[in-house]
């Protein structure tokens, strides 16, 4: 065959692993990959590296070939290419990309941030440390892994004490990780606003993920004015997420009927098909009001109606639901009924945390043994149970409650307290 034709494959299948890559099929763009590698009369262009390397990081199963991978591109030269070795820091594991990264001659700011991001899923400091001593300027992609790994408090402080002072240029990932910290207060709500400014000004409005998580900002401030006025600046073609952001501000605020309305306008007059997330709203929102057989009805309608399957989460708030409602029976059949795997901790905290309320011994002993086993180092559910025998003039349970707490080396979480006397009663 002719070199031209041995060419024109090569182009046909770079553009084949690139389609397999950029269609999330790992598994074919690998095997295409190691077809390229082993035919000898193709050589490669070292636009195919990168491709292959997305490919190995997405997968996280063959760090040998990945170290092997790194060998034969050491062997080419090609580790100078701040492309390629970004990309083969991804895939690596930590102390080998450490090891590589302290290795190579040339490191532009794009392999810092690289080395920024994967320090910051694992150890911090270290992410701290080296982002401290970049020899070149940062860019936001030097702080937005930072930014996003930090708690949400430490993330704030982050900002305003690195990032904001040192002029670099908020991007819409910053704008993103900044919105999921943001937890409510009049100063923060000010943050808010500083962002949806920003944010109008460089265009980004229009974007549906930041569009959303503006609104779902300012309803975790209780500012639903605003979090109303920014759902009504959009431009017609809100998505399902954008409506259950403003159906769960109501939500969270104990505002259920607006909350309802917004599900009955998003689903009925705009049929737009509601999600999971959007049910998660209803059932807060039902919650709060108390209403029992709506958040029933709602459940129904989920399966039956819209086909969505109930996750685990779904359960847990129906049970929630129930249970603030007083019909801890009917919650117990809920949780007995969910699919096998699925009755989980958050679940049997609701029922337990409603018989709390209730004085249902009966039903809060079998939760409180079944959360035992499932969260044994969670002492806030050993302090739940014991309150309910004390409450019910239980005391000698309740001691046993404690005793068998600290016999399991656990220490009371702050802020919760034992019951277990008449004289504190």
């Amino acid at each position: 065959m002719t070199p031209n034709h041995h060419h024109h494959r090569l182009i046909s299948l770079t553009k084949l692993l690139a389609s397999h890559v950029n269609h999330s099929r790992h598994h074919k763009a690998l095997h295409l990959f190691r077809r390229l590698l082993s035919d000898p009369n193709l050589s490669l262009d070292p636009f195919v590296y990168p491709l292959a390397l997305k490919s190995l990081s997405f997968l996280h199963l063959h760090p040998l070939l990945s170290l092997s991978l790194q060998s034969h591109l050491t062997k080419l030269g090609l580790l100078s290419n701040p492309f390629i070795s970004s990309s083969l820091l991804k895939c690596l594991p930590l102390h080998n990309a450490q090891q590589l990264f302290n290795e190579l001659p040339h490191k532009n700011v794009v392999v810092h941030n690289t080395m920024i991001s994967i320090l910051a899923l694992d150890n911090i400091p270290a992410a701290l440390r080296l982002l401290d001593s970049l020899p070149v300027p940062p860019t936001a992609s030097s702080f937005n892994p930072i930014l996003s790994a930090l708690p949400p408090a430490e993330s704030l402080r982050f900002y305003r004490r690195a990032m904001s002072p040192s002029g670099v240029r908020p991007t819409l990932v910053t704008l993103l990780a900044l919105l999921r910290v943001i937890s409510g207060g009049a100063e923060v709500s000010r943050l808010v606003d500083e962002i949806l400014g920003f944010a109008v000004r460089q265009l980004m409005d229009s974007n549906a993920q930041l569009h959303s998580g503006i609104i779902d900002a300012y309803g975790r401030c209780g500012d639903l004015g605003n979090a109303r006025r920014v759902f009504d600046w959009g431009d017609g073609e809100r998505d399902v997420v954008v409506w259950s952001s403003l159906l769960s501000a109501y939500a969270i605020n104990g505002q259920a009927e607006d909350a309802i309305n917004v599900f009955e306008w998003m689903a009925g007059e705009e049929g737009i098909r509601p999600d999971g997330v959007a049910f998660l709203g209803v059932f807060k929102a039902c919650s709060h009001a108390g209403w029992a057989d709506a958040a029933r009805e709602y459940f129904r309608r989920m399966r039956e109606d819209y086909g969505v399957a109930p996750s685990a989460e779904h359960y847990a708030c129906l049970v929630d639901v129930l249970g603030r409602a007083g019909r801890l029976r009917e919650a117990y059949e809920v949780i007995k009924r969910m699919p096998m795997g699925r009755a989980s901790a958050k679940a049997w905290g609701a029922l337990l945390g409603a018989c709390r309320k209730h004085g249902e011994v009966g039903l809060a002993e079998v939760a409180g043994r079944v959360l035992f086993e499932i969260e044994p180092e969670n002492s806030r559910n050993y302090v739940a149970l014991a309150s309910v025998y004390a409450g019910a003039g239980r005391f000698a349970e309740a001691e046993g409650v404690r005793r068998e707490m600290v016999e399991r080396g656990m220490k009371r979480t702050p802020g919760s307290s034992w019951v277990v006397s008449q004289k504190n009663l």
